[in-house]
């Protein structure tokens, strides 16, 4: 199934686009936005795997919002001119649709979409926006992941040499995926463990190998949803 977002700055666009795609088996529309920040500030937390942008926009175009979100999302750009073909494609972008749009051009953006999202590999790394800014972080190096105190939306990673990163506005079930799984589990609503930072563990409890103040280690509470895949995980 494709879960798509629709950004386009004109609202005729995005009703144009909504009932194209409605008319496409296995694509579902998640949502629409028609300004760019305002989608750049809640794409994190949308379940999508597909996202349509258009390229013309006042303020922010396309390109530009692809370039902060195309590490998690297959991206089918849309737009009137064929001159930004070649810059899109740099970006390694499913499709790039010229408008008016037909459907048969929408389904085979579509196919393409599909296609990649199903091949997606985890990678040995990630590459997010932090607070130092766009930042490629080897997953064997984290150790941690922790829901920021001071912004919800932000990811705190502790690394395995002490060193911490803020990812920024990236939830849990977005970061998981591009996590390579067999190394790190979620250990309640708010923290992510990886398991080579786990020193002993029981039903209720993991005790990890980042060390805290006074000579003790950090302990973590497993939340009863994650007990079992946890359990199974740290039991191989």
């Amino acid at each position: 199934m494709i879960k798509c977002v629709i950004l386009d700055d004109e609202l005729l666009a995005i009703s144009y686009l909504k009932l194209l795609c409605e008319q496409i088996e296995g694509v579902e529309v998640i949502k629409a936005f028609n300004d760019p920040k305002v989608f750049l500030k809640e794409i994190g937390n949308i379940d999508c795997n597909v996202c349509i942008l258009d390229i013309e926009m006042p303020g922010m175009n396309g390109l530009q919002v692809a370039e902060q979100i195309s590490d998690t999302k297959k991206i089918i750009f849309t737009t009137a001119y064929k001159e930004y073909a070649a810059e899109a494609f740099d970006l390694n972008v499913a499709d790039y649709v010229r408008k008016p749009i037909k459907k048969e051009r929408l389904i085979q953006a579509f196919e393409k979409a599909k296609e990649l999202v199903q091949h997606t590999t985890k990678k040995d790394f990630i590459e997010w926006n932090t607070n130092i800014g766009k930042t490629v972080i080897f997953t064997d190096q984290i150790a941690y992941i922790k829901t920021s105190e001071i912004d919800s939306r932000d990811k705190d990673i502790i690394l395995k040499d002490g060193g911490n990163l803020v990812l920024k506005n990236l939830n849990f079930k977005n970061l998981l995926e591009m996590l390579p799984a067999k190394n790190f589990a979620q250990v309640n609503k708010k923290e992510i463990i990886a398991l080579s930072a786990v020193k002993v563990f029981s039903a209720n409890e993991i005790i990890t190998t980042i060390p805290v103040e006074h000579d003790s280690f950090l302990k973590l509470q497993i939340g009863e949803t994650y007990r079992k895949v946890l359990s199974d995980l740290l039991s191989r």
